[in-house]
């Protein structure tokens, strides 16, 4: 088997040009499948990120005066930023799971159509 043949073609195929609408709609469908898990991959990481940096200032008297009060409200902030940030990737793996099942029956048929119709 050449590799290196398989390699062109799969390169190939991104830039070759999908004028199909059947086409289209299967990437929109993939697209679809996934959105949800990849918004909220982006924000929900994004927004624990921000609270472990809030988090870090706190503790490192960067801001909030450095009184005992703020670095037990930074070190809780903190861990609750890593909790987060560690929790993200398996939400996301649950989310992208459902949202496959959900649109995986049109888009196996979808894509059933088009290899069909391509031979």
């Amino acid at each position: 088997m050449n590799t290196d043949k398989i390699f062109a073609e799969a390169i190939a195929n991104e830039y070759a040009p999908k004028d199909t609408s059947k086409v289209v709609a299967l990437r929109k469908l993939d697209w679809k499948a996934k959105r949800a898990a990849t918004l909220f991959a982006y924000g929900f990481g994004i927004g624990m990120a921000l609270v472990l940096g809030l988090g870090m200032c706190l503790s490192m008297h960067v801001i909030g005066g450095g009184g005992v009060l703020m670095t037990g409200a930074g070190v809780l902030l903190g861990v609750l930023g890593l909790v987060g940030v560690g929790l993200n990737y398996p939400i996301y793996k649950k989310l992208l799971r459902v949202g496959k099942e959900k649109y995986a029956f049109e888009i196996m048929q979808l894509a059933r159509e088009i290899s069909e119709s391509a031979e």
